[in-house]
């Protein structure tokens, strides 16, 4: 048993040092453009000046985003780097690469959160720590999503920090008197803040909470002491966060306020008052809105049960399931064999320590925001702590290991390396390009035109706003006929020697471009790139044309 557990403490070390190593390499898969577009790309335009493109979160007259977080991760990054080269001590801080890497750093650094939680949770739980904590470093999800700048990942940790404040208990092993009312309420509403979903991933965290307060508190009176602290707590972050999302998007600065009389002092707060911005009530009045839904895509109700839950836990999300299935069969026996007025429901919440609650923390958000017909898997990623603790509890997972690994090995490579793969080394490559020194020393016009790809992040090119030179056309998907007839309108307005068009498109739709009846000078393949909405096709990729089907293309227009 002690070598099983030395070999685990290395493995997971291994583990902890891939996921740093691999941010700082870095990955070079594009997950989903929120990654960039909810914190990132937003941060670099406030405080870098670089041209980047706002998302509609941030510019509407009701923002669905707090600017709180965004300003705590990358802003507090971009603001390090620009420090640096501002004092000299790093000529050339501010490049492609420190764009992408340092805020994807302190999202890695933030990942251990959930290590630390699970090592403390594990005994409490009844699984093995070891155990459990490869489980979860071994997981593509931690290795992918955990890194990356996703609204999601934050919740994953704060969920994971309210596991831990909600399962206390003293060294001597009986449940600890709750202690942490106040740091749950400031929790609760960071997690509300940074998306209100984080209200379903709560609800049985507090649910056991609540328990067991009232099974340890004797006095009504330290019973209600507990819910003030929370509720008080709760409110005071609120509005913190409320403070600082009316000065950011209504842009009131703090010298309208010092500049006014007395007499006018009560004017100023009114205004305030009424330009008073809390995101989440428009989050949820936008989301709750089915049309609003549909334009970001309509899926079935079971989607996260069916495909979301296996294609980020694999086997682990099967078990689960057949673990629930059992532990219903079993309730449903005992309420036909117990009598109502004997001793009420079975206890299932506070009693019961183990397996079975872990499975409602797990399936009770995932019930929720299977609600919404917007489903899609990362929204799911802050259940891997109970799916983890659970699993680690489970003999039956042992075998399968060998399934595991493949799973996550796979995962890795498809999420980390494959999909969307060229986009950011192609940013990378353009940087490079734009700001060689034959383009400093010779201005030239770059028109870049992304055609079936994601969304390009600006930021990434490090071009100031009061640049002219570089102009950004997102095609998104267009049809033939709309790319072509953009394709032919740049190529007969080259309207200076020095103007330069690039073309961004896939191997998968290349031959769209050929039919525009234009001709290229240069072209450059980025290996690789895996579209899903542009997929290879497989007699193609069986052929010795694979490369060019798994790449993307950078086209430079002739003159």
């Amino acid at each position: 048993r002690a070598g099983a557990a030395m070999v685990a403490r290395a493995l997971w070390a291994l583990l902890a040092a891939l996921r740093a190593g691999w941010c700082l390499l870095p990955q070079s898969g594009y997950l989903h453009p929120d990654e960039f577009f909810q914190a990132p790309e937003v941060m670099a335009g406030d405080i870098l000046n670089l041209q980047v493109y706002y998302p509609w979160e941030f510019l509407s007259s009701s923002p669905c985003r707090t600017v709180v977080f965004p300003l705590m991760t990358s802003g507090v990054t971009y603001w390090v780097i620009k420090s640096l080269q501002h004092l000299d001590i790093c000529s050339s801080c501010i490049n492609s690469y420190t764009l992408l890497v340092s805020p994807r750093l302190l999202f890695t650094i933030f990942s251990f959160t959930l290590d630390y939680s699970v090592y403390r949770l594990a005994p409490f739980w009844g699984a093995d720590p070891w155990k459990a904590l490869v489980l979860l470093a071994g997981s593509y999800v931690t290795l992918v999503f955990y890194t990356r700048t996703f609204t999601n990942t934050l919740e994953g940790l704060l969920f994971a920090l309210l596991m831990v404040m909600v399962s206390s208990r003293k060294s001597s092993g009986s449940s600890a008197e709750p202690t942490s009312s106040s740091l749950i309420g400031v929790i609760t509403t960071a997690g509300f803040f940074n998306r209100p979903t984080f209200l379903a991933f709560a609800l049985m965290p507090m649910l056991y909470w609540a328990g067991l307060i009232a099974d340890s508190q004797k006095s009504i009176k330290t019973l209600i002491n507990h819910f003030l602290k929370l509720i008080l707590c709760a409110c005071f972050t609120a509005i913190v966060f409320i403070t600082a999302d009316t000065f950011y998007f209504t842009s009131v600065s703090l010298d309208n306020l010092y500049s006014t009389n007395k007499s006018s002092l009560i004017d100023v707060i009114a205004q305030l008052h009424d330009k008073m911005v809390v995101t989440p009530f428009n989050f949820l009045s936008y989301n709750l809105n089915p049309h609003n839904l549909a334009l970001h895509g309509s899926h079935p109700r079971v989607t996260h049960f069916t495909v979301n839950g296996v294609m980020l836990f694999g086997i682990l999300h099967i078990l689960a399931i057949g673990a629930g299935f059992k532990m219903l069969k079993k309730y449903v026996h005992q309420l036909m064999l117990v009598r109502w007025c004997y001793r009420g429901l079975p206890g299932l919440l506070v009693h019961s320590e183990g397996s079975p609650t872990l499975l409602l923390f797990y399936f009770v958000p995932l019930a929720f925001l299977s609600l919404f017909s917007h489903q899609e898997p990362r929204f799911l990623i802050p259940l891997i702590l109970p799916l983890v603790l659970f699993s680690a509890s489970l003999n039956g997972a042992v075998k399968w290991k060998l399934l595991i690994v493949l799973f996550n090995l796979l995962g890795a490579l498809l999420f980390g390396c494959l999909h969307q793969g060229g986009l950011i080394p192609c940013l990378f490559h353009l940087e490079q390009l734009i700001h060689s020194p034959a383009s400093s020393s010779h201005p030239r016009h770059y028109t870049l035109l992304f055609t079936h790809t994601y969304m390009p992040p600006r930021s990434l090119l490090n071009v100031k706003k009061t640049d002219t030179h570089v102009e950004v056309i997102d095609m998104a998907g267009s049809g033939e006929e709309t790319l072509c007839q953009t394709v032919e309108q740049r190529a007969s307005n080259f309207t200076c020697h020095d103007c330069h068009i690039f073309i961004i498109i896939p191997g998968t739709v290349r031959d769209t471009i050929t039919k525009c009846g234009v001709s290229f000078k240069n072209e450059t393949l980025i290996f690789p790139h895996l579209s899903m909405e542009d997929p290879p096709q497989i007699p193609v990729l069986s052929s010795g044309n694979w490369r060019s089907q798994l790449g993307l293309y950078i086209l430079e227009l002739n003159r």
